[in-house]
């Protein structure tokens, strides 16, 4: 399953958790769920029927303890779900705090629950962003890929330098052995994956394949830059209405 896809998939089950924006009712069963799927253009219904099956065998949901109605199973995040998904929130506050100086950190500290009235209005303006949903030909080729997002954007930390007159961004040497292991994605879907994108210009080898400089193209740079950006943007507007208590 896609990486870009399951993230999705993912905040998309918090938000009918916590209650979306757009029907505030909180309730994560698998009906449900697969309805938001398809209308939102996620996944089809057997992929995210595979997606929570997934979740519930991993012990990251579980059916909740009572539910009003007998002919459905309420589903929960476990703890491990929920603390997975607060980290994702506060590692992009304290990244907005390191750029801009902010606070937003140190105001969740005292109101917790902050968190969880963001993350149902976050997923749904992803679900909504243009750039979010299609960010470019090559950010959206790492994305359709099993851990493809993690090798993007481990190719994207190795720049040390940006020049807008050069066409290409040298990033140094990479060790294709040593990716596949630290991101747990096979050999052969890492070759096929990097062949991929350098089919259409957007990384290569300055010389010799694997034994030469590796680069990244300023198209692909520009694509993964914008894609974050809107991000960012995003949880920003968010945070800061959350967290002021105004309506968001």
């Amino acid at each position: 399953m896609a990486s870009q896809q399951r993230w999705l998939l993912a905040h998309s089950g918090f938000a009918l958790f916590l209650g979306c924006p757009d029907d505030p009712t909180p309730g994560l069963y698998s009906g449900r769920f697969m309805d938001f799927a398809m209308k939102h253009r996620i996944a089809s219904r057997n992929t995210a029927a595979t997606f929570l099956k997934e979740m519930l065998d991993q012990k990251l949901v579980r059916p909740a303890r009572a539910s009003p109605d007998r002919r459905i199973t309420l589903l929960e995040p476990t703890e491990i779900a929920l603390e997975y998904m607060a980290k994702w929130v506060h590692t992009h506050l304290a990244s907005l705090d390191f750029l801009d100086g902010g606070k937003r950190m140190a105001k969740v500290a005292v109101d917790m629950q902050a968190v969880w009235r963001m993350q149902p209005v976050i997923a749904n303006r992803m679900l909504n962003s243009r750039i979010l949903r299609h960010p470019g030909v090559t950010v959206s080729l790492f994305n359709s890929a099993t851990s493809g997002g993690m090798v993007m954007d481990h190719l994207v930390s190795q720049i040390t330098s940006l020049n807008p007159s050069e066409h290409r961004v040298l990033i140094g040497e990479i060790s294709p052995k040593a990716i596949s292991s630290q991101f747990m994605i096979s050999s052969t879907h890492l070759k096929r994956l990097l062949k991929q994108a350098a089919q259409i210009g957007s990384v290569g080898w300055a010389g010799a394949p694997g034994k030469s400089t590796f680069w990244l193209s300023h198209r692909f740079v520009s694509e993964y830059l914008r894609y974050h950006a809107e991000k960012y943007a995003m949880i920003d507007a968010v945070s800061q209405a959350a967290l002021n208590q105004s309506d968001i």
